[in-house]
């Protein structure tokens, strides 16, 4: 586990990971999202046979983790709150691919309570995202056309997600009594002091897996000093990857393989390729980012590799 964890403020030990080589990449790839779908890009998957092929063809250019937002099928423009539904998806990623590393949200949509956000975590996953305090939004979600199913007007989006302590220990127990490991998602520094809480609970246990989600309203802006910043506060023990919120995820991932860090990419980040061509789909963004690493002497992780990084059982689960 050393060669994997280190203490990211020397910058000793980075000079010497560049010539001894990096650890592998661990590649995540959120395949859909809970806040936009085909109406952003015809080529984001909703269903769950879309969202499982999506994540075997992003599979075989080298993901290993994926992170899954069940859709509601009677809106799919919504998140799911049913387990049902995440262990259908589950199940028919696990078929196609089965060592992948299976992530379920707990941030859902903006529509959902606590009570639903936490569904996914009874649906047998490996991993599940926490986020990790309040974040406001004002945004406008495109109108969803005729015939897409589910159609619906554009949608004015102004709120606020009253995250506290309290909720995020809650979803951090639900998630340990349920042998999940915690994917804390990291807005800006201040959320800091509950990762600090959460380890003083017990709630956590090392190596720690955070993300920084640079680039999101009220988050960190997605800049090389606010990431270094980031990182010169992780707690001893922990892995980084990085998100980079649309025109930020390129730049923003080259920066963390850079670094020694790992990498989330994906249509629920980012639904464009390059300006003014979309992401043809989720396989897409993972081969230029597998092929970006290996330019930069990183090797992509195997799934096998990825679980060793992050504690977690080498016995996928099964649905």
């Amino acid at each position: 586990m050393d060669e994997y964890l280190w203490d990211w403020k020397n910058f000793y030990l980075w000079l010497q990971k560049v010539r001894e080589g990096m650890p592998p990449l661990i590649i995540s790839v959120a395949i859909t999202g809970g806040m936009h779908g085909k109406e952003a890009n015809e080529n984001l998957p909703e269903t769950p046979e879309e969202q499982a092929q999506q994540t075997y063809e992003a599979y075989k250019e080298g993901a290993c983790i994926v992170h899954v937002h069940a859709r509601n099928p009677d809106a799919w423009f919504l998140t799911s709150s049913d387990p049902e539904h995440y262990r259908r998806v589950n199940t028919l990623i696990r078929e196609k691919c089965p060592d992948i590393i299976i992530n379920n949200t707990t941030g859902g949509g903006p529509h959902l309570t606590q009570e639903q956000r936490m569904a996914s975590v009874y649906a047998g996953p490996e991993l599940c995202s926490l986020n990790l305090g309040p974040m406001a939004l004002k945004m406008k979600l495109k109108e969803r056309p005729e015939p897409l199913p589910s159609p619906r007007p554009e949608l004015p989006l102004e709120m606020c997600l009253p995250i506290d302590f309290n909720e995020v220990a809650t979803y951090a127990k639900a998630m340990k009594d349920n042998g999940i490991k915690p994917e804390m998602e990291l807005y800006h520094s201040g959320q800091y002091w509950v990762v600090q809480d959460l380890i003083m609970q017990g709630l956590i246990e090392p190596p720690y897996d955070i993300q920084f989600v640079m680039g999101m309203q009220t988050g960190a802006f997605p800049t090389p000093p606010n990431l270094f910043a980031l990182i010169n506060e992780l707690p001893p023990q922990s892995l980084f990857f990085v998100i980079g919120i649309g025109y930020y995820q390129l730049p923003m991932n080259t920066i963390s393989i850079l670094l020694g860090g790992h990498v989330r990419v994906g249509l629920e980040d980012n639904v464009y390729f390059s300006k003014g061509r979309k992401m043809q789909s989720n396989a897409e963004a993972v081969a230029r980012i597998a092929r970006i690493a290996r330019e930069l002497n990183r090797e992509v992780a195997t799934p096998a590799q990825a679980r060793e990084m992050l504690g977690i059982s080498q016995e996928p689960s099964q649905y």
